[in-house]
């Protein structure tokens, strides 16, 4: 991913967010990263059970260089590397918040609305 100054962009300020949260792991790696503060690698690939090791790696290095997460890599053997939002990151949180607040309404909905076994 090249990151991309936005300087007179023509269309809507939602394109610039979602061009950075795209795809379908990016956003639940920032919630993630939001809830835990820090976490280390395998820590987070835990947490992403459908998602392959390169293809985190390439999400983590996407947002990096987007300015959304910093990677720390610590000098011991084996290596300690950990990954936590920065400064900009951390402004994303509302959105994130919002996000978790209607799918959990959506979730509740959809149960209720789900019709009941006949029988007994």
């Amino acid at each position: 991913m090249k990151v991309k100054h936005y300087v007179d962009v023509p269309g809507c300020p939602v394109e610039v967010t979602l061009d950075l949260i795209d795809g379908r792991w990016k956003g639940v790696v920032l919630f993630h990263l939001l809830d835990a503060g820090c976490l280390r690698f395998n820590a987070l690939h835990r947490r992403l059970p459908g998602i392959t090791q390169r293809l985190l790696t390439k999400q983590l290095r996407e947002l990096e260089e987007a300015g959304l997460v910093s990677r720390t890599v610590y000098a011991e053997v084996p290596p300690r590397v950990e990954y936590r939002v920065t400064e900009e990151g951390e402004s994303l949180r509302s959105i994130f918040d919002a996000l978790a607040r209607w799918g959990e309404m959506r979730l509740a909905r959809h149960r209720a609305a789900k019709p009941k076994p006949a029988g007994c």
